[in-house]
Order: structure tokens, then sequence, then C-alpha cells
């Protein structure tokens, strides 16, 4: 017999020989229940059955189902009696997406997969072919049609009484793009890249002529694109430097009169031309999206989004009251936004149009001035000495204190629950249409959270 190791606290009986696979028992043997994974089962069951009645998969489909998704089925091609195979009802990859959503999902193919193996996702889907390209083709490529349905579910939270726009909130959350700092580039870097790209996107049209028998068609076809579309995105950033440089060249005049600082020469991303670097909330700077909401006090849905390239929100309260007008047809009453939104420009035209704003009002830039912040200045216009003396009155200060439990709750929601930090989507307008999908869910779980 071999000599056993020197294993502490492991009973003799267990270091003795023994046949393979046999556990010594003890001197009363006791009766275990183990798992028998090689006999049949038969479970008879459909779908609709392994979903509980309360499932908020259900409910999410009860909704869709009540939806105009006319929108989405524009580019449909496939007729009854036509060639090739059906088309996808985009019920279903909506409902699929809104379910992911809520639950914090926002990986194409982690939802393919749920679609396998998850019984709320697996009814949703209904036995409907798809894959993850389709899952995220759909989700980025449906901008007009998500915004003509966030329309449509402001109008039925209007008609049903649930939100009153009595009272609305807009703030910004930085979203990380997804693109890196290292990708971002000078304008002779970028001329490199452009000259490396075309002659990949060359060399690789040349070696259809005479193709690699180890590559498939496949794999020919999927490095043809990802060459066209880097060379896509590097002539994409070339057209977007002049802008930036010209902003550049504006700081550099403005520091120049100040006689200090410098600004840094103007860089684009190869990986996402569209991304800016911007100020996070924890003080760094990385590439991001600005995201602007504005949300219902009352009902805590969402009214208007918009996507920005802008790192300061200065100036974005406008466009998005207009478009808070345009797709509820009707001003809000009383408007609550932070400090770095507003601008007494802003305040003197949103009460030309009947719009009351609420937000803190900034101390002079010199505490020995002596002149309190709500003092009106001499060239301030009847609506900015109207919100300065609003602001310093109790009850000014009490409505704008709102602002927290209703804007930023929204953001909270969708970075906690949405999980919306990184978006996973490059492009403006891909970006713009993933956000719109997160602003229907968003609605759809306040209709349901209502009653509606």
């Amino acid at each position: 017999m071999s000599q056993q190791p020197e294993l502490p606290g492991i009973p003799e009986a267990l270091l003795a020989d023994s046949p393979a696979g046999v556990v010594p028992t003890p001197q009363h043997a006791q009766r275990i229940a183990r798992p028998e994974r090689t006999q049949l089962d038969f479970l008879p069951r459909c779908l609709d059955d392994s979903l509980p009645a309360e499932h908020p998969a259900r409910a999410i489909w009860a909704v869709v189902e009540g939806l105009d998704l006319s929108g989405f089925q524009v580019g449909i091609r496939a007729a009854v009696d036509g060639p090739g195979r059906p088309a996808s009802d985009v019920r279903v990859l909506l409902g699929l997406w809104l379910l992911a959503t809520v639950n914090g999902v926002g990986s194409a193919r982690q939802l393919a997969r749920l679609t396998d193996e998850h019984d709320g996702y697996r009814w949703l889907r209904g036995g409907m072919p798809l894959n993850y390209h389709l899952l995220a083709d759909f989700r980025a490529g449906h901008e007009q049609a998500l915004s003509e349905l966030l329309t449509k579910l402001v109008a039925v939270l209007l008609h049903r009484g649930l939100a009153t726009l009595e009272r609305v909130a807009q703030d910004g959350l930085r979203v990380r793009a997804s693109a890196g700092a290292g990708s971002f580039r000078r304008r002779q870097s970028l001329e490199t890249c452009l000259e490396q790209a075309q002659a990949q996107v060359a060399r690789l049209a040349a070696e259809r002529e005479q193709p690699d028998p180890g590559v498939t068609k496949r794999q020919r076809a999927a490095r043809e694109r990802a060459a066209r579309e880097r060379l896509e995105r590097v002539q994409q950033a070339l057209a977007d430097l002049p802008q930036l440089e010209a902003i550049k060249a504006k700081q550099r005049q403005k520091l120049a009169k100040r006689k200090r600082g410098r600004v840094a020469e103007a860089r684009v991303s190869t990986t996402d031309p569209a991304a800016r670097v911007m100020k996070q909330g924890d003080g760094g700077f990385r590439p991001a999206y600005n995201v602007q909401l504005v949300t219902d006090r009352d009902s805590r849905a969402i009214l208007a989004v918009q996507v920005s390239q802008q790192g300061a929100d200065g100036g974005l309260v406008e466009p998005l009251e207009a478009q808070v007008a345009e797709r509820s047809g009707q001003r809000p009453r009383e408007y609550l936004c932070d400090g770095g939104l507003v601008t007494r420009e802003a305040i003197t035209s949103l009460a030309e149009r009947g719009v009351t704003v609420y937000a803190p009002v900034e101390p002079p830039r010199t505490e020995t001035s002596g002149r309190s912040r709500y003092q009106p200045r001499p060239d301030d216009t009847a609506a900015v000495r109207d919100w300065r003396e609003r602001m310093g009155t109790e009850a000014g200060q009490t409505i704008y204190r709102e602002r927290a439990s209703t804007a930023e709750w929204t953001n909270a929601q969708w970075r906690g629950r949405f999980g919306l930090r990184q978006v996973a989507v490059r492009g403006l307008g891909r970006v713009t249409s993933l956000v719109l999908l997160l602003a229907v869910a968003h609605n759809v779980v306040r209709m349901l959270a209502l009653g509606a």
C-alpha cells in the first residue's frame, strides 16, 4: 500500500484505497434521493402555460398590442404571396426590448440568449425565428418610429389625465460612449488613418479575385464590411474636425484676452466620430454623450429627450421645451431646471411663451460687490427680474426643490434600473434611437404603475 498524503481534517476511512467511484459508507447507511438525469420526462405544456398570469411580460405585451406600430413596418417588403421568408413581427421585437430594458439588459447577444433560456422572453418570442443581429438592427434603426411612438404614449398619458404638464423638470446625464480615449486623433493622425483604411479596402477588393482557400466566404464578407465601416468612420472624423477646430480657435481667443491657460489641439475619435470628451460626475473626462430628459412632475413620465454632443448644458432648455410642446400640443406651465441649463435669454424666451422658469440664481462673481443675487441688474429684462424675485422667496425655493424628486429621480432610474452608464452603439443617430427606446420603456412602466 502506498503511503497516503497528510490531509488535515479528512477521516482516515476516506484515505484508504477503494475502488474508483465507491465512497465508504458509515456503519448506519443513509438513504438519499439522488438526481437521475437520464430518465425520460414527458411534460406536455405550451408556452402560455409556462408563464404566470402576473408576469411583467404579459403586461408589456398587452400594452404593445394596443399600440400603432405602422412606423416600424415601413421597410417590410415581404408580400403574402411573394417569395422569401416572412418578416419578423415588430410587436415581438419591441416587446422583447421593452422587457429587456426594464430588466437592465442592454446587449443584443444577451437578449438573444434569454429568448432561449428565460420563460418570460421565450413567451414573448413565441417561437419566432430571430438572432442578435435582428435585435440589434431593430433597436438602432428606427429613430423616427420610436420618436412617433413616444409622442403617442405622451398623448395617451395626457388623455387619461395622468400627465398634466403643470410642472415639468429637465436634467441631463453624461453617458459613456462606445469609444476609448485613445481613439481620439489629431488631423495628421487622421490623414494617416485614412490612407491606411483606403489601402485596406483596396487590398481586400483585390483578394476577391484570388480568394484565400483558408478563408470562408462569410469571413471574407465580414472583413470587407469591417474595412468599409472603418473607412467611413475615419472619413466622418475628418469631416467633423473643422467644426471642432473652429470651437478651439474661439476658446484660444478668449484665453488670449485673459492671458492665461492653453487649449489643446482638436481631436476626433476614429471609433465613434460623434462622441465628445465630456466632464463626468466623478470629475474625470471621458468620451460621452449628453442626454437631456424632461419629466412630468405628476406622472413622472418622459415628455422629451435629446442626445447632444455639447459638453455644457447651456442653451439646451429652449429646444427641449419646444419638443414638449410639439409632442403634447401644449406648453408646460412651470419649468424646473438647474443653473447650468438656464440662461437669461432662455428665461425671457420661455416667459414670452407663457412658461414660468424656476432655476437657481448664481451669486455675484465678487463677494465685495455688496449686491444680492436676487437683486435685479440694470440689463435684466422684465422676465429675468421676475425670475430673480421669484427665486428669492420661500415659495419659489420650495417649488424648485421638487426637481430632485422629478428629474433626478428619472436619472437614477435610468442609471440604476435601466443600466444606462455606457451606450453599446455608435453614432448620434443610433444613440438617439437607443435613448428613445429607453424613454418608451420608461413611459410604459409608468403607465402600468399608474394603472393605465
